[in-house]
């Protein structure tokens, strides 16, 4: 599976939740998937939608889930120790390994080699870290939700993007009406 068929899957599971939706293609994905006014897609800030979700998850009680990819996370590895001694149980964050920067032309990531995600959130202090196939993803996301406690998710999948319209709503729309679904 391709990181589309995965947010194909999970779009019914992420509807009546908080989402924060990792920068460039799979924003792009989930949106023209299942456009939400609780879906804030970043447009820009590669490696923040973790720490963007992670404040969201600490100011109020609704789910968060975070939808982030491998080469995003390994830009700012200093976000697992920061979620790691924050826990907010009301948080989760998906990360979608698919071994490749995927919005800037698939170059490969070191997750595709040596490198473990799932490792490196147990390093960091993170206790509840799960590894799930792409097969799974809507299962194990699931499961999250409803244990109630702070989940870092790695999903392991294949590399390739969906072709995608860009999303033209004004950043401000997407803002205002994020916050408009935070509030209600």
């Amino acid at each position: 599976m391709i990181r589309s068929e995965i947010l194909r899957e999970i779009a019914p599971i992420l509807r009546d939740q908080l989402v924060v939706c990792n920068i460039g293609i799979p924003s792009q994905e989930l949106h023209a998937i299942d456009d939400q006014p609780s879906n804030f897609y970043m447009l820009g800030t590669m490696g923040l939608a973790s720490s963007i979700g992670l404040g969201l998850a600490l100011s109020q009680p609704k789910t968060v889930i975070v939808i982030d990819g491998d080469g995003s996370v390994l830009t700012n590895l200093g976000t697992l120790p920061t979620i790691a001694n924050n826990v907010a149980d009301n948080y989760i964050l998906m990360i979608i390994d698919n071994g490749s920067y995927g919005s800037t032309g698939d170059q490969p990531t070191y997750t595709g080699k040596k490198t473990s995600l799932a490792g490196m959130a147990r390093a960091a202090g993170c206790e509840n870290v799960v590894e799930v196939r792409d097969v799974d993803t809507g299962a194990a996301l699931q499961e999250a939700i409803d244990g109630g406690r702070m989940t870092v998710m790695v999903v392991k999948c294949d590399s390739g993007n969906a072709k995608m319209p860009v999303i033209t709503m004004d950043p401000v729309v997407i803002r205002d009406r994020f916050m408009a679904a935070v509030r209600g």
